[in-house]
């Protein structure tokens, strides 16, 4: 199976998911709520024990955590310094989806998710230099949870009050990033004794997004109930998806 092949239905799998949260964009909050789970399912299923498994070889357990912590808190800064530098006018606004670009917590947040994607795009193209049988492997659970990274790119821009042409424009640089991140394999690869602390950093990331992000967003003047089945749903989603693969 032709690795470019495979980075390029990964590329789909994520313009199909933003192009669904797109579509129906008047259910954000409910997009919202599953979006929150799915990361937090990403990051717990998927990502930790992918980051315990490659890095406990060269790393105590401590030091992984460390990584996460370094992910968590190193987002909350920034977060929080973007939070500083933006008038609470200016928020209400954009919260209305007012301005026609999306506000520095949607950037960081959709570059984030793509630079996921450009990852995982490498992690394929890494698969399939150490055989054949590793690059389907790793190529499946990448499309597994691709379609969710559309949706929560698209989520990140809108909700942050960006427009729906700057989601588009993130939707683009997040579904060719599988792509451009299996092409990059062929000039270097990553070695993999740092592969672990790097997942361990989006780990950290991935939570904070969930938890500080998507999910108070996502019951912000909406029924409680549903939403939070929703969330429920999205994390029990990626679970079974992991765990199938």
């Amino acid at each position: 199976m032709n690795v470019f092949l495979v980075s390029l239905a990964a590329s789909l799998a994520t313009f199909v998911g933003g192009s669904f949260a797109l579509r129906f964009r008047d259910k954000l909050h409910l997009i919202l709520g599953f979006s929150a789970g799915a990361v937090a399912g990403l990051a717990l299923f998927d990502l930790l024990p992918e980051a315990i498994s490659l890095g406990i070889a060269y790393y105590s357990a401590e030091t992984l955590a460390l990584f996460i912590a370094l992910g968590f808190f190193g987002y909350f800064i920034l977060d929080r310094l973007i939070l500083l530098h933006t008038h609470p006018d200016e928020i209400e606004m954009q919260s209305h989806g007012a301005g026609e670009e999306s506000t520095p917590r949607g950037f960081f947040g959709a570059l984030t998710l793509a630079t996921h994607s450009y990852l995982d795009g490498m992690a394929i193209g890494i698969g399939f230099q150490a055989s054949p049988a590793v690059g389907v492997v790793v190529a499946a659970a990448v499309l597994t949870h691709d379609f969710s990274d559309g949706i929560n790119t698209v989520n990140l821009v809108l909700k942050n009050g960006g427009s729906w042409r700057s989601a588009c424009k993130w939707l683009f640089v997040d579904a060719a990033a599988p792509a451009l991140g299996a092409a990059s394999t062929l000039l270097f690869v990553i070695p993999e004794a740092y592969i672990g602390l790097i997942l361990s950093v989006f780990v950290g990331t991935f939570l904070y997004l969930s938890a500080s992000d998507l999910i108070p967003e996502s019951h912000h003047r909406h029924p409680r109930v549903l939403t939070t089945v929703m969330t429920l749903l999205g994390a029990a989603l990626m679970y079974l998806v992991v765990h199938l693969v």
